[in-house]
């Protein structure tokens, strides 16, 4: 596949791994790059040493793009893309913010900037800061959300600026990256389809609730708090949702380090399992690779559905 993403990357598939926290280790983000799309390692749980180790690891298990997620609002932000320069990443997937101070001195390393956008103003904002493709990230997806669906962003983002925009939010497959297609996005971004891989070094309890969800199995907790996440319905997401109508500082209290138990210990009673709503479309764990080639043949056979029923739809 040839779009302005994969150009822009350098790599074979047009589909970018969400930058996980805890879950997007540097074996999952290699095994996603060796597979032709983009790995990207999660720096949100990570001090600057910890990402050059992430990284280097990466390094050694493949000698394809591989990119960095990172969150404007972490207190290592500037040390972190210090780091992602000197180790010489592909691309720096940014979330929480627009991360203009940086992106001249990343441009002159030739490192492509893709900042995380969940509006339409935002996405306009960071195309004047020169970023090089924006990820517009619809409320479906797992983690921290805003409040608009994948659907109506991605659709109004593509209308709104000229740089490529990668959709994310509720895709784990080629049928949803085909629709994310038609609205005329040039790329997609994952994270959800890949923890539920072989590859992905999460607790396999993690996995065994992604591939048992329905669609219906997550919930949105901290939206009272000020920073709502999509996670697992677990009996764990109850009380927090519970604690957020009677004490703010018991919620924050109990939140403090629940991703890490959740991915690391597949804790169900204090852990926190973020997850997009496409949970309800993964119904197996497989080799990365395989989990790629099948999504682009279903992205084909999708688009050569569409293309065979045009003439009956308009005759």
């Amino acid at each position: 596949m040839r779009t302005r993403v994969t150009e822009i990357l350098g790599i074979e598939y047009p589909i970018i791994m969400g930058g996980m926290a805890w879950a997007g280790t540097a074996k999952l983000a290699a095994a996603v790059s060796e597979a032709g799309a983009l790995g990207v390692i999660g720096s949100g749980h990570l001090d600057p040493d910890g990402l050059r180790e992430e990284i280097r690891r990466a390094k050694k298990l493949t000698s394809k793009p591989v990119g960095v997620n990172i969150l404007l609002l972490s207190p290592y932000a500037d040390d972190l893309v210090r780091v992602a320069m000197e180790e010489g990443v592909s691309a720096i997937t940014f979330g929480a913010g627009n991360p203009a101070k940086y992106i001249p001195e990343l441009k002159e390393k030739g490192i492509k900037v893709v900042p995380v956008v969940a509006s339409d103003s935002l996405a306009k904002l960071v195309e004047r800061s020169g970023a090089d493709a924006v990820i517009a990230e619809g409320m479906e997806s797992g983690g921290h959300i805003g409040e608009v669906t994948t659907i109506v962003l991605v659709n109004k983002v593509v209308r709104s600026v000229s740089i490529p925009v990668i959709a994310a939010g509720g895709i784990a497959d080629g049928v949803g990256m085909a629709a994310a297609f038609a609205l005329g996005a040039e790329g997609v971004q994952m994270g959800t389809r890949f923890v539920a891989t072989e590859e992905a070094e999460v607790h396999p309890e993690f996995k065994k609730r992604i591939v048992k969800a329905s669609i219906r199995d997550t919930v949105v907790t901290g939206a009272k708090l000020g920073h709502p996440a999509r996670v697992l319905k677990t009996p764990f997401a109850k009380k927090i949702l519970e604690l957020e109508t009677k004490s703010f500082e018991e919620a924050e209290r109990a939140l403090l380090g629940s991703l890490r138990r959740a991915v690391k210990e597949g804790d169900v009673s204090s852990g926190s399992f973020m997850a997009g709503q496409s949970a309800g479309l993964i119904s197996d764990i497989k080799p990365v690779r395989e989990v790629i080639e099948e999504i682009i043949d279903e992205f084909k056979r999708a688009v050569d559905a569409l293309c065979q029923n045009r003439g009956r739809w308009f005759s």
